[in-house]
């Protein structure tokens, strides 16, 4: 059973096309990798997920619902906000943390619709357990945190609007690799244990697609290969392109 369809959806910057007719199928409680070289358009797919692009054409359902749609057609497009409030939350790619502020007040900006305080401290504790490195530095101000902790945090705050659909942007973006393999770690974690479906782009295409089920390969903003991740990892137009082999 799907929880994502992407419906052929298309996307433009004013004269810049930057995706074409683009599908994909997020399967409920799988990770999903999105590989692709800078420019080739997978931060603005994941941007259109939670409507902060608008769609040219073609249609998005999360869960049985539409939410996003081509302007030309109906003109329905939810905001952001009830996107969100749907179970689905983005990780921005560079985490755009908000750096004065300490790590509890991040959190607390992650549950901003959670109205239950009870719920939003208990959501805390799991992350502080979850993240030990985070519940040691909850008063520090976030700039002071490594790009890691940084990375983790920001993970975190996402988690604490308990999506069912986690939107990973580059979580290994310049970071050193045993960090990266530590994320990862978390990242199969949260997927394994929390029962939360992962879409996840990254640069490092072997350590994305091995760590998941199915995998997209998009190029100038179309999708030009599919299939399992491991399959992917012995395909030799991608060994050749992302995996320098």
């Amino acid at each position: 059973m799907d929880i994502l369809n992407i419906k052929g959806i298309s996307v433009s910057y004013g004269n810049i096309r930057a995706l074409s007719d683009v599908s994909i199928n997020v399967g409920q409680g799988g990770i999903v990798s999105l590989i692709g070289a800078n420019g080739a358009g997978k931060s603005t797919l994941l941007n259109s997920i939670v409507g902060l692009v608008p769609l040219s054409q073609g249609a998005i359902v999360f869960d049985g619902e539409e939410i996003c749609q081509a302007k030309s057609v109906h003109h329905h497009h939810l905001t952001t906000d009830l996107i969100v409030r749907r179970g689905i939350a983005l990780v921005p790619e560079g985490r755009h943390v908000f750096a004065d502020m300490t790590v509890e007040e991040n959190l607390d900006m992650g549950a901003f619709m959670v109205r239950d305080q009870a719920l939003i401290e208990r959501r805390k504790a799991e992350m502080y357990d979850f993240f030990p490195i985070l519940g040691a530095r909850r008063r520090q101000k976030t700039r002071s945190l490594s790009g890691g902790e940084q990375q983790m945090m920001a993970i975190a705050r996402a988690l604490m609007s308990s999506p069912r659909l986690l939107l990973l942007d580059e979580p290994g973006l310049g970071l050193a690799p045993l960090v990266v393999q530590d994320i990862f770690n978390k990242i199969r974690i949260i997927n394994e244990e929390n029962d939360v479906t992962v879409l996840l782009v990254e640069q490092n295409a072997k350590l994305a697609l091995k760590t998941s089920d199915y995998g997209y390969v998009i190029e100038n903003g179309r999708i030009v290969l599919e299939d399992k991740g491991e399959n992917l990892l012995n395909n030799e137009r991608v060994q050749k392109a992302y995996l320098g082999a």
